[in-house]
């Protein structure tokens, strides 16, 4: 988790915007604002944010579109990396957000055998879902999401962006709801 003392008063900013065609995003593009979350399957807090998130998507519904980007702290999760190579792996088989929610609500076990539990749960092609695990075929992806991330000034997980521009306040619910309504203004 950040500390706040460490922040700077510079408005942080998203410096690769949301990509439609390559970035997991739940609701529609034209909603009136978004959010951009760089989080890590294996971290408490972005476990924590999990169940919060959901809460705002479900609050706030047509006003809003969800991104999630992968951002694995490999030095302090050790299955950080392949939690985000599963994820990534069941996205190419159209259940991206399926596997995201499960490996959240299961974030203490992410071994490999667990990973493939998971997949078979989730209805993957579990030949598939194997073989892209053990070519890491995902790699270079998770990798550009962390170069991203680090480029827009993300330091710990979960960072959130509000239409580009970083959210350095509480996630705890009402705080973010409070946030999400002044963007919003009027649109309620």
């Amino acid at each position: 988790m950040k500390s706040k003392g460490t922040t700077s008063k510079a408005i942080k900013k998203l410096t690769v915007p949301v990509n439609i065609g390559s970035d997991h995003i739940q609701g529609s593009v034209n909603a009136p604002f978004n959010i951009v979350e760089y989080g890590d399957y294996e971290c408490p807090y972005t476990g924590m944010a999990h169940p919060i998130v959901k809460e705002i998507i479900r609050q706030f519904g047509d006003k809003l579109y969800f991104v999630f980007r992968n951002f694995p702290l490999n030095d302090i999760h050790p299955y950080a990396q392949n939690a985000a190579e599963a994820a990534e792996a069941a996205a190419v088989q159209d259940k991206f957000w399926e596997m995201h929610d499960y490996l959240f609500e299961h974030q203490k076990a992410l071994d490999h055998s667990h990973l493939l539990e998971y997949a078979k749960k989730v209805g993957l092609d579990i030949d598939r879902f194997k073989k892209d695990l053990a070519g890491h075929v995902y790699t270079s992806l998770i990798d550009e999401s962390l170069k991203t991330g680090i480029n827009s000034g993300v330091e710990g997980t979960p960072t959130f962006y509000i239409n580009g521009v970083r959210y350095e306040d509480s996630w705890d619910l009402q705080t973010f709801s409070k946030t999400i309504k002044r963007y919003l203004g009027g649109q309620i």
